[in-house]
């Protein structure tokens, strides 16, 4: 009577000198532990986990965005990219910039160079006088810079904790691209109604966009059906301020609070069918409309 040969023991399909009696619950194979996955049932090798998620929908929020707004990646860099800011006009123009009076600056080089301004104008500094060349005489990169500069540390500071409160809630509902063309569509908007108020004088700040925040957290709430109280105590609060401490620009506030809340009914309101080309259109309209404004703003 003859014996049966021995049972070879199975290997690693990726680690052939390594023995194992697991296998794969999704194509057999025999996996090592470094080649183990969990899974819902048993586990799974890495090829049969990277196919189970190339064929899985990403997450998506209630208004068509990316789940990954939800670690703030967005609302960060922009914290950090106003800090930064600082830090240069710092180390190119001295502590002026953000401790002049007390602790507001003056205007500094850094404000004159990125603020709202709309003809050009020379700015005396220790070296003569520099001419800075005004949104009316194409400086239009001023829409967007002016949103990254402060006049001082109260200034700035106020500006981020805002946004870091509110922006990364937005953030988590919207998902990070929409939340962003929110933040600069609103900052854009604020800015173009500075200029339209008032060309000749030099604002900057990242209130034009956090008051489209406010507004877009409002609708948010609204169209999620939740208590909006909250915000609507932080707006006054804010609005009283717009409107009765010296030196702040009410046209920016305005602009931003107008220009926010009609991006945020765009993209909270946009039909699920055809969403994201809803959103993207009415978006562009807008940034169109702001373009023009200043466009026929500049050749009056």
């Amino acid at each position: 009577m003859s014996e049966s040969p021995p049972t070879a023991v199975p290997v690693c399909y990726r680690h052939p000198s390594r023995e194992t009696w697991v296998r794969c619950t999704r194509c057999g194979r025999p996996i090592c532990p470094d080649c183990m996955r969990e899974a819902s049932v048993g586990h799974q090798c890495p090829e049969c986990v990277a196919e189970g998620r190339r064929s899985q929908r990403p997450a998506r929020t209630a208004f068509g965005g990316s789940a990954a707004g939800r670690h703030g990646y967005v609302t960060k860099t922009l914290v950090g990219l106003n800090v930064l800011v600082a830090v240069i006009g710092v180390a190119l123009y001295g502590t002026d910039t953000l401790i002049g009076r007390g602790l507001f600056s003056g205007t500094t080089q850094l404000q004159a160079f990125g603020g709202i301004f709309g003809p050009s104008f020379g700015f005396a500094t220790d070296h003569g006088q520099v001419i800075y060349t005004g949104i009316y005489d194409g400086g239009y990169y001023r829409l967007i810079t002016a949103m990254f500069i402060h006049y001082g540390i109260l200034h700035l500071a106020f500006n981020m904790w805002a946004l870091w409160v509110v922006g990364r809630t937005l953030e988590s509902a919207l998902g990070p691209v929409r939340f962003l063309a929110l933040y600069l569509l609103a900052g854009i908007g604020g800015n173009v109604a500075a200029l339209l108020a008032s060309p000749t004088s030099l604002t900057a700040g990242a209130s034009t966009a956090v008051f489209g925040l406010f507004a877009a957290f409002f609708i948010i709430l609204r169209r999620l059906g939740r208590d909006t109280s909250g915000i609507v105590a932080l707006l006054v609060i804010n609005l009283v301020i717009t409107f009765t401490v010296p030196g702040v620009s009410w046209a920016g506030h305005i602009g931003g609070l107008v220009t926010g809340g009609l991006v945020a009914a765009i993209l909270a309101y946009a039909p699920r069918t055809n969403r994201t080309l809803i959103q993207v259109g009415g978006c562009a309209i807008v940034l169109v409309a702001l373009l023009g404004l200043t466009l026929t703003a500049a050749s009056l």
